[in-house]
């Protein structure tokens, strides 16, 4: 704790030094946050049950209760943000921008530590090309999100993750085309050896994006492909032997969102056919398909997920909102060898789904509001003909969320 309040006064004091420099102007800006929260079982959640994902499946015990079915709550002030924009001095024709973005939400069983959301500069020239190096929102995050007061904002329906990137994007008018190369740090991808980021770094290839988005008069529209490929293994163990092993599983995904906004009414949804996506908070992962009996070299096949998601939100003062959200589970392209050689999140879920409406005060500055979710996962067996989940059962957590947050 003490090294995060640290760190923190040295941010504060050095955009107060060197706000006095010339040709660079700076912008303080963040806020307090508080989320209290109440929960009627246990979920798959992160940030100690602040980023909410889905209700855990029953788990019975020797009477045959259910583990899982335990109502939590609690109150938690560690997503509380500070941030730093910067714009300096050209470079040749380009103009230069920089930000710094922390929140205290990196924290672990005994401290809140202050961790970097997002830290990039951007070069931008006067013809619409734009340079981004740095970490940001990921592109399948995109321009459109949904506007809820839970910290997942809208996942896992909605793509969720901020990595390092070098992100070309080009603004014609009212279309902007996006090109990115991702790389993995933080929001990692699942394999043989959990979360990590070793599967890109063994690829040697960064996760690819390109996008187009239309815009014009309160609307936009976009759509969007992404390729990531990872390698699983490097070596594998047959019969008291090590092989080396050349492993891939490269899988693609689609994506289509849209909004509108006018007045006092916002309207918006994304849709995605997504494939491996674990990375980005969402449902899946990939299997294996083959073993070869001599070297134990596998071969893989992604988990395909139909996501949709749509928002709506009306008032200025007094704001009512709406969220709903749907994944369903599509298999996997290739038989299976065993469920438990499959790597992922919600892999034995068929499909997902989540109703949350909201309400919301606000004055400047302030926003104070709560929010009712009820979200069912469909829980079953794996298919091994192909990847689909059979025999479902359904799961509901019922979660009431109450935020107030102070901006400056």
């Amino acid at each position: 704790m003490r090294k995060s309040l640290l760190l923190l006064s040295c941010l504060l004091s050095v955009s107060f030094v060197f706000a006095q420099k010339k040709n660079f102007i700076y912008t303080f800006y963040g806020f307090v946050r508080g989320d209290a929260y109440y929960n009627s079982r246990n979920n798959v959640e992160a940030v100690d049950g602040n980023f909410y994902l889905y209700p855990l499946d029953k788990e019975p015990d020797a009477d045959g209760n259910d583990l899982n079915n335990n109502p939590s709550s609690t109150f938690y002030t560690f997503t509380t943000r500070f941030g730093l924009d910067m714009t300096g001095p050209n470079v040749g024709s380009a103009k230069t921008s920089a930000k710094v973005e922390v929140d205290l939400g990196g924290f672990n069983l005994a401290n809140y530590l202050l961790r970097i959301r997002q830290a990039y500069v951007n070069l931008s020239w006067e013809k619409g090309s734009s340079l981004l190096l740095g970490q940001t929102w990921h592109p399948l995050f995109g321009d459109v999100m949904p506007d809820v007061l839970n910290l997942n904002t809208g996942s896992p329906f909605q793509p969720f993750n901020r990595s390092a990137q070098i992100r070309y994007q080009y603004n014609n008018n009212r279309f902007t085309f996006t090109g990115s190369a991702v790389y993995q740090l933080v929001y990692l991808s699942a394999g043989p050896n959990g979360k990590s980021e070793e599967y890109q770094k063994n690829s040697i290839l960064p996760e690819l994006f390109a996008g187009v988005t239309y815009h014009e008069n309160g609307f936009l529209g976009g759509l969007g492909v992404e390729a990531i490929s990872l390698k699983p293994r490097v070596q594998s163990h047959m019969a008291d032997k090590v092989y080396k092993v050349d492993e891939r599983i490269t899988s693609v995904s689609f994506m289509a969102q849209a909004q509108y906004k006018t007045g006092n009414l916002f309207l918006a949804g994304k849709t995605l056919l997504a494939s491996n996506q674990t990375h980005n908070a969402m449902l899946g992962g990939y299997g294996v398909s083959s073993i070869d009996k001599i070297t134990g070299e596998q071969k893989y096949t992604p988990s395909r997920h139909s996501t949709t998601w749509i928002n709506a939100v009306a008032g200025s003062k007094w704001k009512g909102s709406l969220f709903m959200g749907y994944s369903k589970n599509l298999g996997t392209t290739d038989k299976l060898v065993n469920p438990a050689f499959f790597f992922g999140s919600g892999i034995d879920i068929d499909r997902l789904l989540c109703v949350a409406p909201g309400f919301s005060y606000n004055l400047p500055h302030w926003k104070a509001g709560i929010e009712y979710s009820a979200t069912t996962a469909w829980y079953g067996d794996t298919n091994l003909s192909n990847g689909k989940v059979i025999n479902t059962h359904a799961v509901t957590n019922h979660r009431i969320l109450g935020v107030l947050i102070y901006y400056f």
